[in-house]
């Protein structure tokens, strides 16, 4: 017999002193190959059946709590409301912030929360104030097309109806309609807007004014101030956009009369403030007598990568946003209605248009801490309100992705090449313009007479066009963080020193290659937009994949004006088509204008750089 082979009924084989019985039955089984009954179960078998049992009821009590506690997280109110809730909605006091991030993407958050990571050495599992509130998706598209303006964008946030591209609370068939801010005024709200664009541009606009287009930014202007069918709408707006309020024979003024809107408004009850100083008196809302108007900036707030380098001379979204939540908390205090507040993230569009990353992440960022003040606002304020947040479209067609040549490309983008930035490409544009005309250098002394395709030789240029590559390179390096520009880039640069819309765009579209960051066009794109809410029990109906009207149709529903827009849009039409409401616009204008290829595939502007398509300016 092998070592360690003893027989099984070897006299040293252990056994139970309490189980000698037991123990032959068990040998017989072994030796016969026959199975033994046991008449009965000892302790230690029905312990390990109570062991097992108890797990198994235990994990079970744990998944279902945790569905229970999630599911009441996703259907109920946050916190105990002062009314009832019903059909979805509360009965008693309430208050409504609707944000607007314009040209947000999805592609934008990633862009940002990547930035962030890698930039502050963050895990990646940490993510934006954004990212814990997503509750949907938007679809976009306009009567005129499927890829929408911001005008059209915020008529169907406003007035919950589709319209054409660049209509102003305006239907297609040149009707106004009645609007959810101008309703909530009719039924005792008070009211504002915050954005860091023009407090006339498209988005603002369509909810306090209607005009056949857009650029009536002036007519805008003196509806927003209380020159409208129903008087004054607005208890509040801070924002940018001066030039439109100023007459044309002052300096910064862009009217096209003498009209002097500021001191309409001052007229109308207006209390007025224009720069830093007048911001800071109002005490982030505690100092602040309604109406008010606030105009910060002739035109656009600067970007915030740029705001934040100016001596802090211009508010930010954040502050602004802050000041008019406590003021209008303060002034509603003691009224049995609440107020109705829309915040626009305005220049992430703009950032989009300009196909620059550093702008957008920047823009993104502060629309997130702004999104996390109302939230804090909300769960310290004892009145019943909500949040909901979304964009009017995405800008720029942006991919956190770059083809860079023709061999297949490696899966890369880098986010780290954007923190060396300290400026935007637009600031940096402006400042090479400002230096061509101080320095009294005409671009055709480049001794480039037609946009470069191929690298300039330094030797070829005029002495001042080698003084000017100097300081685009130092441009480059200081604002950029780049040294490795190409005669190319330079050149190209150089060529279009004088303009600050491609040298904008070329300054976006070095850091961008460099980023790996890419971009299909400066204009908008039709991709689906995210929608966000303080809580996804107070927003059900805007939970999952949504059309932009809905979102327009929950605003309304959730104040209860149902009653209200039908009376303001019943009052708006009986006022009838007229000078109020700018030009007439052609049928061709307001008609469905193509979603049909129609054989124009491209177009050339007089910027060629193959980053996005050739066009000069753009529209929001």
């Amino acid at each position: 017999m092998a070592r360690g082979e003893e027989p099984l009924l070897s006299q040293g084989r252990p056994s139970s002193d309490h189980s000698d019985g037991r123990s032959m039955e068990e040998e017989d089984a072994l030796l016969t190959g026959q199975k033994q009954q046991s008449g009965k179960q000892g302790w230690p078998f029905w312990r390990e059946i109570g062991l097992f049992a108890w797990a198994v009821i235990a994990t079970a009590l744990v998944i279902i709590l945790a569905v229970l506690y999630q599911h009441q997280q996703q259907t109920s109110s946050p916190k105990p409301s002062q009314g009832e809730w019903k059909n979805g909605r509360p009965t008693g006091k309430r208050n409504l912030i609707f944000m607007v991030s314009d040209g947000m993407g999805p592609t934008s958050l990633s862009l940002t929360r990547s930035f962030r990571q890698v930039t502050t050495g963050l895990p990646i599992d940490d993510v934006l104030v954004l990212d814990e509130h997503l509750i949907g998706s938007s679809r976009t598209r306009s009567t005129s097309s499927l890829v929408t303006d911001s005008a059209a964008g915020a008529t169907a946030f406003s007035c919950g109806q589709k319209s054409y591209n660049g209509a102003i609370s305006v239907l297609p068939n040149r009707d106004p309609c009645g609007t959810v801010l101008e309703a909530a005024k009719r039924a005792g709200y008070m009211t504002g807007l915050v954005v860091t664009t023009r407090i006339t541009d498209a988005t603002p606009a369509c909810f306090a004014a209607h005009v056949n287009h857009r650029e009536e930014e002036d007519k805008v202007a003196e509806q927003e101030v209380g020159e409208h069918p129903l008087g004054r709408v607005l208890d509040l707006m801070l924002g940018g956009g001066r030039c439109h309020f100023l007459p044309n024979t002052t300096g910064g003024s862009c009217r096209n009369d003498e009209r002097d809107i500021v001191d309409l408004a001052k007229k109308n009850g207006f209390s007025y403030v224009s720069d830093r100083k007048g911001f800071d008196g109002l005490n982030f809302g505690t100092g602040v007598k309604l109406p008010l108007l606030g105009l910060f900036a002739d035109t656009d707030i600067p970007y915030e990568v740029d705001r934040r380098n100016m001596d802090d001379v211009y508010p930010s979204l954040d502050e602004m946003a802050r000041t008019a939540l406590t003021a209008l908390q303060d002034a509603t205090e003691d009224n049995d209605k609440g107020f109705f507040l829309m915040i626009e993230g305005s220049r992430i569009d703009h950032a989009g248009h300009g196909n620059d990353p550093v702008a957008q992440v920047h823009e993104v960022l502060a629309y997130d801490k702004a999104f996390a003040s109302v939230l804090d606002f909300l769960e310290r304020d004892d009145v019943e309100g909500v949040l909901v947040g979304t964009s009017d479209h995405e800008t720029g067609g942006l991919a956190t992705a770059r083809q860079l040549h023709d061999t297949y490309p490696e899966y890369h983008w880098f986010p780290a090449v954007l923190a060396n930035a300290s400026h935007s490409a637009e600031n940096l544009a402006y400042q090479l313009r400002d230096h061509i005309a101080g320095q009294h250098v005409s671009p055709l002394d480049t001794g480039i007479k037609t946009p470069p395709r191929s690298p300039t030789s330094p030797d070829s240029l005029s002495p001042d066009s080698q003084r000017l590559t100097q300081y685009i390179q130092n441009l480059l390096s200081t604002g950029l963080g780049i040294s490795d520009a190409t005669d190319a880039e330079i050149s190209r640069l150089v060529h279009f020193s004088s303009d600050p819309w491609p040298a904008s765009y070329i300054f976006a579209d070095i850091i961008s290659r460099r980023a790996q960051v890419g971009w299909t066009t400066h204009g908008h794109s039709a991709v689906d937009v995210n929608i966000y809410a303080s809580h996804p029990g107070q927003a059900k109906p805007l939970r999952g994949n949504r059309e932009n009207t809905e979102i327009g149709v929950f605003l309304r529903e959730y104040l209860d004006l149902e009653s209200e827009v039908e009376a303001v849009t019943k009052e708006l039409k009986e006022k009838g088509e007229g000078e109020w409401m700018g030009k007439m616009l052609a049928e061709a204008e307001v008609g469905n204008r193509g979603d049909h290829y129609e054989g124009d595939f491209r177009k050339r502007g007089v910027l060629d750089c193959g980053c996005a398509g050739g066009v000069e300016g753009h529209v929001h």
